[in-house]
This record gives structure tokens, sequence and C-alpha cells, in this order.
């Protein structure tokens, strides 16, 4: 009798086995139709993403059947047609030269839009955290003026400190790199405080 037992306990126990093993296949298939439909989707949006960059025809990238993303070739950018603004900054290299060490210092540098259409600064990412950018958000009409500030904050550094400021506009070249350099002194030592 136990020998009846037992074969119907294994025959239930590889059959619960089958069951979950047919489940994970039926999963796995499952998850792997839903990657190939976003990687599809990935694709298109990328292919059109790349065709509003460079103003070229959209062109829809199908999945390699290995399920992998395709490989978007990167283009180059190419000067937008038609009048474009040009930002012509007073100084593009500015040096505070030797300051204390703890306040905070601040530039500001000029530009003229001196293109033909108006100006609009994108972006203005500084090299560090201790450099604040500020910069004119209202486009700055031909013949105007705006600025980009820099306000680089010097406690807790010493020595000769050279940083940058990427500015992005609607210009071609897209980028300019300001530039500010300044020697900070170090505070006396009795001005972090008693020393223990």
């Amino acid at each position: 009798m136990n020998f009846t037992i037992g074969k119907a306990y294994h025959y239930i126990k590889m059959k619960n086995i089958k069951s979950l093993l047919i489940a994970s296949v039926l999963l796995v298939g499952m998850v792997s139709c839903h990657d190939r439909a976003a990687e599809k989707r990935i694709a298109e949006l990328e292919s059109r993403l790349t065709a509003i960059e460079g103003n070229k025809p959209a062109t829809v990238a199908s999945p390699t059947p290995s399920a992998t993303l395709p490989t978007v070739q990167p283009t180059a950018d190419e000067k937008p047609e038609g009048p474009l603004p040009v930002a012509s900054f007073a100084v593009v290299d500015h040096d505070f030269g030797t300051v204390p060490e703890g306040p905070k210092v601040i530039y500001e540098y000029k530009v003229k839009n001196t293109g033909q259409a108006p100006l609009i600064i994108q972006n203005a990412q500084p090299s560090c955290g201790c450099t604040v950018p500020n910069w004119s958000k209202e486009p700055i009409p031909v013949g105007g003026s705006g600025f980009v500030k820099a306000e680089f904050d010097t406690n807790g550094k010493q020595g000769i400190q050279n940083k940058t400021i990427t500015v992005t506009s609607n210009t071609w070249p897209k980028v300019t790199t300001l530039r500010f350099k300044a020697m900070v002194t170090p505070k006396p030592d009795g001005a972090n405080g008693p020393v223990k």
C-alpha cells in the first residue's frame, strides 16, 4: 500500500514541477514579447528624435532578431539654414586675481546679439558645484544685450582655481565656453575657530 501512495505522491510532485516549468516558460515568453515591443517603440522614438535634430525624414528601425536595441549612429550637427543669432561676448576669459578664501565672487559676462535673429540662451552649465550661473532668460533681440553671471564660492578652495561655464544657445555653433580663474589665498590660521 505504501508503494502505491509513494507512486501517486511522486506522480503529483512531477506533475507540479512540469506545471511550474511550463508556467515559467510562458512567463519568460510573455516578458520577452513585451521587451521586443518596448524595444521597437524605443527604436521608433530614437529614429524620430534623430530626424528632428537633423531635419531629416524619419525612418523606423526594426529590432534585430536577438532582441537587442539597434545602434544609433551619432549625426554631426549641421548648421541650420536661415538667419541666426550670434552671441558676441565682450570677455570669455575672466581673471578674479587674488581673492581671500571664504567670500563669493561674482562676474557678469556681457553678451551682445550681433546676428540676424533673436538670441536665446538655453542653459549655462558650470564645471563644478562651487559655481552658480545665472543668465538672461528672455530672448535677446538683434542688437540687444544680455548676460551670463558666474558666482564662485571660494569657501574651501585654495590655490589657483580654473573653472568653466558651458553656455548653450540657438547660435552656430551651439556651445560657447566661458572661463574664469582665481588665486584663492587660504584663511588665516585662527579664521577656522579655535584648535582643540
